[in-house]
């Protein structure tokens, strides 16, 4: 075990006050400084923190970011969700092996480079891209991928790849990053010109009580898909039991397609602040919590000089717009790449640095949520509509959208459309007039709310998005005729196979039988009455999986059985012999064969 080893542990536990609750701040600090966190470092950080090994090891072992096996100096995380694979990630991904001559989830011999996939990373607007440690690199070639190779292989920096900067923060000194805005429509609530503050200034003036009651009276729902009434969160929070509440933002968009809170973390981060500071004034809390992503870890020098600022101007901290008495304070969390931690009760989990493990509801965490206090956990589009409600009033609000779903939503569109990007539309827009807006043409299908939405075909084109019909938190996917849904299936049950935290056996295990079965219909072994299979076995996982993950894993199997049955029917058949097209009498007489040393007659 070496001095430097023990000085890094030392040092990265100290800065969070040898708090147990922060051990995710304190692995990542050390897997960035010495590319592992090895049993050794492990045992160290375990000493510092007082607690078990084993508390350690479960959190490196769970999050993908964190390795207890050291990776290279420079780590390539090439995004194959499936937005990227159609516009080329596997060929990418074939430019960097040959190039740097390793296979993906490989390290280099000198340990310099390692290369892997990883799932959706924020980016499906500008793909393919990739992150080289924590530089984003967007719409890559083949050839790209070959010159990025040679340059890092020659001893360039990640951060020198960047040669330009996208608009907006991102070429803020601070970011310098190539990762551009893409807002293509501006609604009338989030992109729009305002009075920085305004609505945090106008709250305090009321008591907190009032400004609920506002909230409830817009009908403001929860931007991340559940769609939960935030003042009634509110009022839950601020009636509940406890000396100590914390306002919690989830800004841990990881479903597949979604990048909308990466623009507004860049663009509208002050905005957000003031939604948590008036979510802090009225449930009565001094502390809040920005649960960012792992993968919009270049954002972070950038938003904690933004809080620093707000501190100074007396916006954050003590005496807040000098209200006497009104205290309140955030701080930055990052995660480690984890599908599940935008789950809110693994979320939280994860802020007390355990692993990202959903918590068992009730207690719900307005009761009960981070370290044991009620908690409010709303997401970045939410905090940034508070801030303007309370800023223009509900019955501004409320007139805007339809009638059970108030106000604007924003949507991230990508794949088979010619402008990509950010759209803010008032709630009821017709998915055909978003279609016509995005430059979508051939459209065959279109993914509302990722993975975990909906998958729909023409006949449902003139649906609209809204909480009573076609509900999303925000990821939009269009693809053409060209594409096989059964392979876009495919494709979403492998990355919820992945990212399944592994607690119940209906998510862990009923995944896996999905993909499996759907293999099989696209190896053509697939029989008439597996339509049957999957719809039972969708409906068990849905209804006794523990946390939403499960519940919602099943949907682009429901949605592409019922919108695209006969993209199955056709490929589904019956033998004529009787036999199950699964079955390989072959494979199946191997292990006889060789225990009695000769070949099977087969007739």
């Amino acid at each position: 075990m070496s001095e430097k080893l023990f000085q890094i542990i030392k040092k990265a536990c100290e800065s969070c006050g040898n708090d147990r609750a922060r051990l995710m701040d304190i692995v990542i600090a050390v897997q960035k400084n010495c590319g592992a966190v090895t049993i050794d470092a492990m045992e160290l950080i375990a000493k510092q923190v007082k607690v078990q090994r084993v508390d350690v090891e479960s959190v490196v072992s769970f999050y993908s970011f964190l390795s207890k096996e050291e990776k290279g100096k420079i780590v390539i995380r090439i995004c194959n969700d499936v937005v990227d694979l159609m516009k080329g990630a596997d060929n990418i991904a074939k430019a960097f092996s040959e190039t740097l001559g390793i296979k993906v989830g490989q390290t280099s011999a000198d340990g310099t480079i390692s290369l892997e996939y990883t799932p959706c990373i924020g980016l499906s607007d500008q793909a393919p891209a990739i992150l080289v440690n924590e530089v984003a690199i967007t719409n890559l070639s083949v050839d790209k991928a070959k010159s990025i190779s040679k340059a890092l292989l020659s001893g360039a920096s990640p951060e020198s790849l960047t040669k330009e900067f996208g608009d907006g923060n991102n070429s803020d000194e601070l970011v310098r990053s190539m990762v551009k805005n893409n807002i293509v429509k501006k609604g009338s609530v989030i992109f729009v010109e305002r009075v920085a503050e305004a609505g945090l200034k106008k709250a305090i003036t009321l008591k907190p009580e009032d400004v609920i009651s506002i909230i409830k009276s817009s009908k403001l729902r929860g931007r991340g898909g559940a769609g939960f009434p935030t003042g009634m969160k509110w009022e839950f929070t601020r009636a509940a039991k406890g000396n100590k509440k914390y306002v919690v933002c989830n800004a841990d968009e990881g479903e597949p397609g979604t990048f909308k809170d990466r623009v507004l973390l860049t663009e509208k981060f002050d905005m957000l602040c003031e939604g948590m500071a008036i979510g802090g004034y009225c449930i009565g809390s001094d502390s809040g919590i920005i649960y960012l992503r792992g993968e919009y870890s270049y954002l972070k020098a950038f938003l904690e000089n933004k809080l620093s600022k707000r501190k100074k101007a007396s916006l954050l901290g003590k005496s807040i717009c000098g209200k006497n008495g009104f205290n309140f304070d955030i701080r930055i969390q990052i995660g480690a790449g984890a599908y599940i931690c935008g789950e809110e009760t693994a979320l939280i989990s994860s802020c007390e640095g355990l692993r990202g493990d959903p918590k068992t509801r009730p207690p719900f965490p307005a009761q009960k949520g981070y370290l044991a206090s009620p908690t409010t956990v709303n997401n970045v589009e939410t905090f940034c509509s508070v801030a303007r409600i309370i800023e223009k009033d509900a019955a501004w609000y409320s007139v805007i959208g339809t009638k059970g779903s108030t106000g604007t939503k924003i949507l991230s569109v990508s794949g088979d459309c010619s402008k990509p990007g950010i759209y803010e539309y008032d709630f009821g827009v017709k998915v055909s007039d978003m279609l016509k807006d995005a430059g979508a043409k051939d459209t065959k299908a279109v993914l509302i709310g990722g993975p975990s939405g909906q998958l729909i075909g023409k006949k449902d084109f003139g649906r609209i998005i809204c909480y009573d019909d076609l509900a999303t938190g925000g990821s939009i996917v269009i693809f053409n005729s060209s594409r096989n849904i059964l392979e876009i299936v495919k494709s979403y049950l492998e990355f919820f196979v992945e990212e399944s935290c592994g607690y119940c056996t209906p998510c862990r295990t009923g995944n896996v039988l999905l993909l499996n079965k759907i293999e099989e219909i696209l190896e053509g072994k697939g029989e008439p009455s597996d339509i049957k299979y999957l719809e039972d076995l969708c409906s068990t996982v849905k209804v006794t999986s523990r946390c939403g993950l499960g519940q919602t894993s099943p949907n682009p199997v429901t949605s592409s059985i019922r919108n695209f049955r006969e993209v199955y029917e056709a490929v589904l058949k019956t033998n004529e012999d009787g036999r199950q097209p699964t079955f390989d009498i072959k494979a199946s007489l191997e292990v006889a064969e060789a225990l009695q040393g000769r070949k099977s007659v087969i007739y």
